[in-house]
């Protein structure tokens, strides 16, 4: 197939967006890989890209187990982040669509979290690395200390 002929049923609307949106990752993102780097240098251990509760369809990005704590680290664009998302011109009804539904997805993971005894922490991907390590530590402290 020539490689600017997008196949008859893709979303996408040239080959470039669509290879662009293959090239996604849903593990192991930048912001993700920063965040693991300074807490496992702080003597923090954590499971990765799992699912929190096995009733749940839905997978955290790091997930402290033994106190039921899951990490999710959103990207701006997949997630409708309110200071950086911007809606594409191109489908902009299949994006709003598709951006509204992760939203809303990701509210009902929080609220099954919840509901199933687990705390979720949600960060933006352009949240300072740093910051975001020293929240998740809080309230790891936090958790651990109200378990004794």
């Amino acid at each position: 197939m020539p490689t600017d002929c997008v196949p008859a049923d893709s979303w996408a609307s040239s080959e470039q967006t669509r290879r662009s949106m293959q090239a996604n990752r849903s593990r192991d993102t930048g912001p993700e890989l920063a965040v693991r780097q300074l807490l496992h240098m702080r003597g923090m251990r954590y499971r990765v890209d799992m699912r929190p509760d096995s009733s749940i369809r839905r997978k955290a990005d790091i997930v402290f187990t033994r106190i039921k704590m899951a990490v999710f680290i959103d990207g701006c664009f997949w997630h409708g982040c309110p200071t950086h998302f911007t809606a594409p011109k191109a489908h902009a009804e299949y994006w709003q669509e598709k951006i509204g539904k992760n939203r809303r997805r990701d509210a009902d993971a929080n609220e099954r979290l919840a509901d199933a005894g687990w705390t979720a922490l949600r960060f933006w991907e352009h949240e300072d690395p740093g910051d975001v390590a020293d929240a998740i530590e809080t309230e790891v402290k936090r958790a651990r200390l109200s378990r004794s």
